[in-house]
Parts: C-alpha cells; sequence; structure tokens
C-alpha cells in the first residue's frame, strides 16, 4: 500500500521565475537623468536671454547680456519700460525681487555648450556643495533625533498619546494635514517639512498607517497648500511681482481651488488610510513594510526585555524641549526670516540640552552615550542629504548647457496668436514641463515671467492666470519630479518611486483637470 502513494505522487515542476522590471533607486534614477542632461546640452541649441539684477551697493540694475557682456543703468521705473520689464521698481529696491530676472525680448542662440563625460560627476559634486545649508540642517535634525531616542522620551511619549487617541487616529492626520496646507499656501513649506517626519512618522506606525500615509499628510499636503499658494512670498507673491501685478489680483480665484483641493485631498487620505488600517497588506508599500518599521519605529530596551517604559518628569521634560522645536522653527521662517543655517543653528541648541539631561542623572548614559547617539542619528540621514545635492547637479548641467533658456524661448512661441482658453491651457503644461527643469518656485517666476506674462496681453487674458497656471503647472509636476523633494523624502522613508507614483499619480490628474477647468474660468469670467 505504501507504494501505491508513491506511485500516484507527481513530481514538481519547478515554477520559471518570470523578470519583473523594478524601478531603480532613488541614487540610480538622478545618475541617469544626470546622463540625460548631459545629452540633451548636445542635441538641443543653446541660447540665453539679457538678465537683470538689482545692486544695491550702487542703486543701478546689472544687466548681464547672454554674450556675458555686463552693463549698469539706472534703477528706475523709466528704464524697466525701457527693458520692457513690467515690475515695479520697488519690487528690486526694497528686496522683494533678489534673482536674476529675464529681459523679454532678448534672446539670442549662443555657440553650443555640450557638457562633457566629465560633467556628470562634477555636476553631482558642485550640487552637493550647493545643497551644503540643508545637508547642514538635515544632519543636525537626524543627531537631535538620535539623542530624543537615545533617551527613551520618545517610547514613553509615544505610548501615552496612543492610548488617548485610539479610535480617533485619523484625526491626527487630519489635524497634520490641514497644518501642512496652511503652511504652503501662507509660507511655502517645502524643503522645511523634513524636520516634521522624525517626530510623526513614528505616531503613525504606532496608529497602523504605513510610509505612504506619512508622506501624504506631510509631503503631499504643503505641496497641495504651495500648489494652490493664496499669499506664499515664494511663489505667488513673487510670481505676481515678476509679472508686473499685485499677488492680491486672482486671490480670490486661488482661494477658491485651496479649499476644494483641500477638501479633495482629505477624502482621498482618509480613503486610503481607513483602507490600510483595516487591512494592512492593502498598503502600496506593503512589501517593505518590515524595514520601514525597524527604521522608524520606536522600541526602547525596556519594552524588548518586557518591562514598563516609565514616563518619568525627565523624560517628558526633553520630549517637551524636542517638540517645542518644531513650531519655534515655523515662526522663525514665517516672521523672522530664518533660513537653514538659523534652523540648524536652533535645533542644535535644543540638541544641547537634551544631550545634558540624557547623559545625566540616575539613568543617564553619560558623554560618550549621547556623542555616540547624536552620530548615529546624523549618519542615519547622509543618504537623503546626498540625494538633494545629486537633483541639484541636474539643474547645473542644464544651466550649465544654456538650453534652459531655449526651451523657456521654444515654449513663449508655441502659445503665441491663439484664444485664451488655449493660450491658458496649453501655458498651465508648459509649466508643468518647465518644472521640471527649473524645479525652485521662485526660480522659475523670476525667468518666466517677464517672458510669458505680456503675451496675456496679446490675447486679451488678466495676466493673474498666467501667475495661477505657473502653480498648477509646476506643483502638478514637483510631486513627481526626481529634481524636485520628492526623491529626497523618499530616500528619507525608504519608499520606492514606483510605490509613490502609484498613490500620487490621482492627485496629479486632479490638479490638472481641476486646474485646468479654474483657469479656463479665470479666462471666462475675469
Amino acid at each position: 500500500m505504501g507504494n501505491v502513494g508513491a506511485v500516484n505522487e507527481t513530481p514538481q515542476t519547478p515554477k520559471k521565475k518570470r523578470f519583473k522590471l523594478k524601478m531603480p533607486g532613488a541614487f540610480v534614477i538622478l545618475f541617469i537623468l544626470t546622463i540625460v542632461a548631459v545629452i540633451a546640452t548636445w542635441t538641443i541649441p543653446a541660447g540665453a536671454y539679457s538678465k537683470m539684477v538689482y545692486s544695491s551697493s550702487n542703486s543701478s540694475l546689472k544687466i548681464t547680456s547672454p554674450t556675458g557682456k555686463v552693463s549698469n543703468v539706472p534703477a528706475t521705473q523709466k528704464e524697466l519700460d525701457k527693458l520692457g520689464v513690467k515690475i515695479d521698481i520697488k519690487q528690486f529696491t526694497s528686496g522683494g525681487i533678489t534673482d536674476a530676472v529675464s529681459i523679454p525680448n532678448t534672446y539670442q542662440r549662443l555657440k553650443q555648450k555640450p557638457a562633457q563625460i566629465g560633467a556628470i560627476t562634477e555636476s553631482m559634486v558642485q550640487g552637493t556643495i550647493e545643497a551644503v545649508d540643508i545637508m547642514v540642517f538635515i544632519f543636525v535634525l537626524g543627531g537631535l533625533i538620535g539623542v530624543v531616542k537615545a533617551s527613551g522620551a520618545f517610547e514613553s511619549g509615544l505610548m501615552a498619546l496612543t492610548k488617548k487617541t485610539k479610535g480617533h487616529e485619523f484625526l491626527l492626520i487630519f489635524m497634520v494635514s490641514i497644518l501642512m496646507v496652511l503652511g504652503g499656501t501662507l509660507c511655502g513649506i517645502e524643503e522645511e517639512a523634513v524636520a516634521f517626519y522624525p517626530i510623526l512618522v513614528p505616531i503613525f506606525i504606532a496608529m497602523g498607517y504605513d510610509s505612504i500615509v506619512s508622506v501624504g499628510a506631510i509631503f503631499l499636503s504643503s505641496s497641495i497648500g504651495t500648489c494652490f499658494s493664496t499669499i506664499n512670498p515664494f511663489s505667488a507673491v513673487i510670481a505676481s511681482n515678476a509679472a508686473g501685478i499685485p499677488f492680491t489680483e486672482g486671490i480670490v480665484w486661488r482661494a477658491t481651488g485651496l479649499v476644494i483641493a483641500a477638501i479633495v485631498l482629505e477624502l482621498y487620505l482618509y480613503w486610503y488610510s481607513k483602507k490600510v488600517k483595516d487591512t494592512p497588506t492593502f498598503s502600496y508599500t506593503y512589501d517593505d513594510h518590515k524595514e520601514f518599521n525597524d527604521m522608524w519605529s520606536v522600541e526602547s530596551s525596556d519594552e524588548k526585555e518586557g518591562k514598563k517604559s516609565i514616563f518619568t518628569q525627565r523624560k517628558k521634560f526633553i520630549l517637551i524641549l524636542f517638540v517645542a522645536a518644531f513650531p519655534i522653527m515655523v515662526w522663525g521662517v514665517m516672521s523672522q526670516g530664518w533660513w537653514f543655517p538659523t534652523m540648524a543653528s536652533s535645533f542644535l541648541a535644543f540638541a544641547i540640552v537634551i544631550m545634558i539631561l540624557t547623559a545625566t542623572g540616575r539613568y543617564g548614559i553619560g558623554e560618550k552615550g549621547v556623542v555616540d547617539a547624536f552620530v548615529n542619528g546624523a549618519s542615519s540621514l547622509v543618504g537623503v542629504s546626498l540625494i538633494i545635492g545629486l537633483a541639484r547637479g541636474i539643474n547645473i548641467v542644464l544651466n550649465n548647457g544654456y538650453i534652459s533658456d531655449t526651451i523657456l524661448q521654444y515654449s513663449s512661441s508655441l502659445v503665441s496668436h491663439v484664444s485664451g482658453p488655449i493660450f491658458i491651457i496649453v501655458m498651465m503644461f508648459i509649466f508643468f514641463v518647465l518644472g521640471f527643469i527649473v524645479p525652485s518656485s521662485s526660480g522659475l517666476a523670476v525667468l518666466s515671467m517677464p517672458i510669458f506674462a505680456p503675451l496675456a496681453d496679446t490675447v486679451n487674458i488678466p495676466r493673474f492666470a498666467v501667475v495661477t497656471a505657473y502653480q498648477f503647472g509646476q506643483y502638478a509636476m514637483l510631486f513627481l519630479a526626481p529634481t524636485g523633494l520628492v526623491m529626497a523624502t523618499l530616500q528619507m522613508l525608504n519608499m520606492k518611486y514606483s510605490h509613490w507614483l502609484r498613490f500620487v499619480w490621482p492627485v496629479v490628474a486632479f490638479v490638472l483637470v481641476f486646474g485646468g477647468a479654474l483657469l479656463v474660468m479665470e479666462v471666462v469670467f475675469s
């Protein structure tokens, strides 16, 4: 009988492994794009507009021609009018516009300046050097996180918070998302949002959410706010100034769009977070959830040994100091004009105080313990810092090859002599493409608005519609563009670009469709 069972057994044929195309990681994507940028300098004609900056030392406008010739003219409204730059001279003299502004009708073809193969690595190094202020900020932030984790305050506070929010988990996501939307629309929080991941991601994990919920509540929400900027000085205000109009023009349209977009975003976040909460395997990043949890969840040594983690007064004070660092940073950015060096200095001051508290006392870990914790925390974010530098390297290649202005000139020819609604829709998609090439909101504004805003006059539509098209187009791209902040964010949370793309593409489609409809309404009813 034993042989019968053996006869009936059929040998199992091994399953043939199918080839599965995988999306490369952040570093590989940026390396490939750098190579593409180098190739582009060989194929796209070189050219440039004359650029103008205000010189406060002698109260003049310094003009640099496409060939590099420099001249100075008096900083008066009369001279701006002669140049065809429809911007109030006060915007220059008051410091409202500090970047170089393109001068209309000055585009000139230049001798091709193709990048050599060495530019691939040189641009990466140069981009990293230019991003050193952000990198130092991120290193200090990582060190601060490492010390707080070593103190045990994070775990104890997290346990207390999750008990109080049980059954109302999405309320925290909603509150964080709304605050980020407001931060984006009012003051353009973008790179600064990186600081909020360390304090919020462990909380989201403890509540049963995934990495996409974390990025959606922070990065996506702040980007939606910036996309529908109302008084953001780095987007709506500087673009309006460069277009020669008050930033209050079109603000009602932008505010209406902001409200609708925020509602759609919250509904989308609620749908996805509920799905993940009810069925963890639904998560778009479920394949990587173990690595993500190992990286970001907080578990003290006491918890690992089965002991109860006590939330002492010292731990409470450390946690209060840690949390206080973030609203102080927001206050400094919004009202005091802080930039990354000052923000890094502020965070370092908090880190030093927390290191003293963590090193001393009955359960202190000593001087070596806190220094090691700070160094380990900073080193964990080296990859994130490098990503920011490599992304900047791509823009350096394009600028050094003098092809960015050529693309701008070609784009302006596409919208000449067309009807208003078609003009504004095409304009939005032009900015969508330009958002990849110039990911800086203020940089794209001063480069493109003096060129595109006067074109609105030729088709009898308000210039503020061009400002709105710039916001919608550029930020729809910046949800996706590896040259922007996306790659640094994904690297920080160990998330694959393909997973993010799966989640964010409906938002991009919404911005383009809803934004396009809003733009047509601006043109028709204004």
